[in-house]
């Protein structure tokens, strides 16, 4: 009788539960391709935020075609000057290609770095001063190689006194296709620490504002720019705008020359840092 009471109860209890209701679906369940069509409307940093969220997103971020898109058309060129030995691009996937180009590397004998924007997916080359031609630079009576934790390549050349002051240099590079912008990074004075604080030696700055400085860059198509301003605003690091160009075809390398110039030998000028030269997507 226990038993039959048991059956009875439970046969009751089943009659009278709720029915069971199926969960409501959500983004885990989204298939992968679908994810990655999302994906591809989203910019790199996007992507990678997203991939926390499930598997399905995770899986959908690593996808040859997200990727694809995000890299430049002309990414071959660019791994072939960049890396010395590209044959690493045939196993890695298009994720971890672009996580490569976009961190900074060395090429040119350490002299110049360059990356992937991003952003953009255009191309950032920074030019170090020990790449650049300038005018005196082996006479220690006008210039000096000081180490700095200020600049990117550790090192700047500082000028101390000079009549004829000339910067020249060049580039040739696969540009992706887009505006670009050339920049100086240039500091009045020699900075540096003491008692744990930074100080600038302001002692032989002089002859910047007496006539201005001459900016120039051309490209191996024609094109070019000039410009001109006072240098100013002693102890603070300043990028000096030389010009724009427009890259057209990404198939082959453009090359950039570029040059700044004081030559009015009428009077003396120094207490120059020369840092950089920054090439980067306008």
């Amino acid at each position: 009788m226990g038993s039959g009471l048991s059956s009875f109860l439970l046969i009751c209890n089943s009659s009278t539960s709720a029915p069971v209701v199926p969960p409501e679906p959500g983004l885990g369940d989204l298939p992968e391709s679908i994810v990655g069509l999302i994906l591809l409307y989203l910019n790199p940093q996007e992507i990678c935020r997203l991939a926390s969220l499930n598997r399905a997103f995770r899986y959908a971020s690593l996808a040859d075609f997200v990727w694809e898109l995000k890299l430049p058309k002309n990414y071959d060129l660019i791994t072939s000057r960049v890396f010395d030995d590209n044959s690493f691009c045939s196993i890695l996937c298009k994720k971890d290609i672009y996580a490569r180009l976009s961190s900074p590397t060395s090429i040119d004998g350490g002299t110049k770095k360059v990356w992937l924007d991003k952003g953009t997916g255009k191309a950032c080359v920074l030019i170090s001063s020990s790449g650049l031609a300038i005018t005196g630079i082996d006479d220690r009576r006008h210039w000096s190689r000081i180490s700095t934790g200020e600049s990117r390549f550790c090192s700047v050349a500082y000028l101390q006194q000079i009549w004829w002051f000339q910067v020249d240099g060049e580039v040739e590079f696969p540009f992706p296709c887009g505006t670009y912008t050339l920049y100086f990074r240039l500091h009045l004075g020699r900075s540096g620490r003491r008692f744990g604080r930074r100080v600038c030696n302001s002692d032989h700055i002089h002859g910047w504002d007496i006539k201005p400085v001459k900016f120039q860059l051309s490209t191996s198509d024609g094109q070019k720019a000039i410009s001109q301003c006072y240098l100013s605003d002693p102890g603070t690091w300043n990028l000096y705008q030389v010009g724009d160009f427009v890259v057209e075809d990404s198939n082959k390398p453009m090359k950039i020359k570029f040059s700044m110039m004081q030559i009015d030998c009428t009077h003396t000028k120094g207490g120059l840092c020369v840092d950089t030269v920054f090439i980067c997507p306008k």
